[in-house]
């Protein structure tokens, strides 16, 4: 890809996710065009993992399960909640929207 190419390219993908700081391959770019160009089969898709590891504490041994839950939104980009529970009934939430490009890439790696 010569320099034009990849302005262009950078450009458009800009016009979804945030490129600002992320230097992209060539190969990295095009990944993402093609995940723009064809976002429609994975709009309103969910994806959950779940995980239990043990922990130790003041209070003795316990588990903590992970629930992570990343919804691919209408406009590009993935939401995830993140659930921490506690086998004394505790809980704790996280929410994030991924928009990056690196993000979006990490992702994408991760479930392939």
């Amino acid at each position: 890809m010569d320099r034009g190419d990849k302005a262009r390219t950078r450009d458009y993908i800009g016009q979804y996710l945030d490129v600002s700081g992320s230097r992209l391959s060539d190969y990295q770019a095009q990944r993402l065009v093609d995940f723009i160009e064809n976002y429609d089969k994975y709009r309103g898709q969910s994806f959950t993992k779940k995980r239990s590891t043990p922990g130790w504490g003041s209070d003795g041994r316990y588990e903590r399960t992970e629930i992570i839950i990343d919804t691919f939104t209408d406009a590009v980009g993935i939401q995830r909640e993140t659930l921490h529970r506690y086998d004394d009934g505790q809980e704790d939430r996280y929410a994030e929207n991924i928009t990056t490009a690196r993000g979006i890439l990490d992702w994408l790696d991760a479930h392939r």
